[in-house]
């Protein structure tokens, strides 16, 4: 039974020694370790020892068993360490490639839109305003000279909430705001989210609005446009303008200001119903019902408003022919900007 202890070990040492991978040394470890293996067949030869000398030679076995599971495991070591040396040499990053760059987001056309607009009328000398998407009625509708009966209050067009609340149809409630907590002069724009039960190629029935108010002595009709084609210039370049009258409750005299089509160049398409024309913006001089609200004079101060759709001003500078475009979150067209 000693010869044999001898000669297995004699044998594994032997054959650890050509062993070059940690496959070969596991295939090793199963021979000599495994269920069929060699140390594995010496303890069921036991039984045919002597009674008197089994525990020593159990003992030389165990012995045995143990080395050579000793000796596996410092290779198997060693072998698993030269290997992942080789492999991160093999694979070694190599600094003359080109790197891989990550995917940056970029902002929507309605932020980058956004963006723009306030930047033209801080240039101008106006501050931004803010207020709540949340309106109360008086804000929304009594200050602003909108009567009980006037079409816009109707339920078709507004979100009613309790307690007579709203979501605010319009920016134009922080004209209001705005004028009771400041003297004049000011000039001020207010940007936000508004919502109206509207929803066709142009309008969506959430859509963002910026609205602008300017306050002193002597503001007149030429003040607004000027202030109004600067804007439309540095926007969407020169391009043919007009003003149209039209009527507004908070303003009079009101207006409405178009530019020639972007999409058809004023030949007539569908996007502006075959006119040439498309309408940007709404303005007017400050109806006098308004400063009476926020007790201001209305004998000594004049000022003028106006007011726009954000998404609308979006399609125009970028060329987009439907309003859903901008809230359909397909990336194939968010990556265009």
């Amino acid at each position: 039974m000693k010869e044999l202890i001898e000669s297995l070990w004699n044998d594994f040492q032997s054959e650890s020694k050509t062993t070059k991978d940690s496959k070969s040394l596991d295939e090793l470890r199963v021979k000599f370790l495994g269920k069929k293996g060699g140390v594995t067949n010496l303890l069921k030869q036991l039984s045919k020892v002597p009674m008197d000398e089994r525990p020593s030679v159990g003992a030389q076995v165990n012995q045995l068993k143990e080395r050579i599971q000793q000796i596996l495991t410092e290779r198997m070591n060693s072998l698993l360490t030269n290997e992942n040396e080789r492999k991160m040499q093999a694979e070694g990053i190599d600094p003359t490639l080109p790197g891989t760059a990550p995917n940056v987001g970029t902002l929507h056309p309605v932020s980058q839109v956004c963006d723009q607009i306030k930047s033209i009328f801080l240039s101008m000398g106006f501050f931004i305003a803010d207020g709540p998407e949340v309106e109360e009625e008086y804000y929304n509708f009594e200050a602003l000279n909108v009567p009980q009966h006037h079409p816009a209050r109707d339920c078709q067009d507004t979100f009613y909430l309790e307690n007579n609340q709203l979501l605010r149809t319009q920016t134009s409630p922080m004209q209001i705001r705005t004028m009771e907590k400041l003297k004049p002069p000011l000039k001020m724009i207010a940007l936000g989210k508004v919502f109206r039960r509207d929803d066709d190629i142009t309008h969506s029935p959430m859509f963002h609005q910026v609205e602008g108010l300017v306050v002193d002595e002597n503001v007149s009709m030429s003040d607004l446009k000027g202030t109004l084609l600067l804007f439309s210039d540095m926007m969407f370049g020169k391009r043919p303008y007009r003003f149209r009258p039209h009527y507004f409750p908070f303003t009079e005299p009101s207006a409405e200001l178009d530019i020639q089509c972007i999409f058809c160049q004023g030949k007539g398409c569908r996007v502006c119903k075959m006119s040439g024309w498309l309408e940007i913006l709404g303005c007017g001089m400050v109806n006098p019902k308004v400063f009476d609200a926020v007790k201001y004079d209305s004998e000594r101060y004049t000022g003028f408003a106006f007011g726009m759709g954000i998404d609308r001003i979006a399609m125009l500078r970028y060329g987009i022919n439907h309003i859903k475009l901008l809230f359909d979150s397909d990336i194939r067209f968010l990556r265009q900007f």
